[in-house]
């Protein structure tokens, strides 16, 4: 009994690591894609309007600011409403995706 216990430990250990590693592959497989499109769309973007793409590059910086100062100060009573929950989502989502392409896309190869 003991010999059979411990062959399927060995197994679902040897299934969990497979999974891991698999796992470890297509999260850096998507960060380079997506490191890759965005460098992508600057590149058209430049190509096809310096001017406007410095200034939409300046106001989505101005976008970022107002949803961190939002997301980061204290919230008053009742809910975010109207441009504060929009920037707010648009700061959070924008720090989520920073956030996965520093933990995965810095071992990618392909730059």
């Amino acid at each position: 009994m003991g010999v059979r216990r411990v062959a399927k430990g060995v197994g679902d250990l040897l299934i969990e690591t497979l999974g891991e590693a698999v796992a470890e592959v297509i999260l850096n497989l998507v960060a380079c894609a997506l490191l890759g499109c965005l460098a992508l769309i600057a590149c058209l973007c430049w190509s096809f309007s310096p001017r406007l793409t410095i200034a939409g590059a300046g106001l989505f910086s101005c976008l970022l600011a107002h949803g961190a100062w939002h997301t980061v100060r204290n919230p008053p009573k009742g809910r975010r409403r109207g441009l504060a929950a929009l920037t707010a989502v648009a700061f959070t989502s924008t720090a989520m995706t920073a956030l996965f392409l520093l933990l995965y896309a810095t071992g990618c190869d392909c730059l």
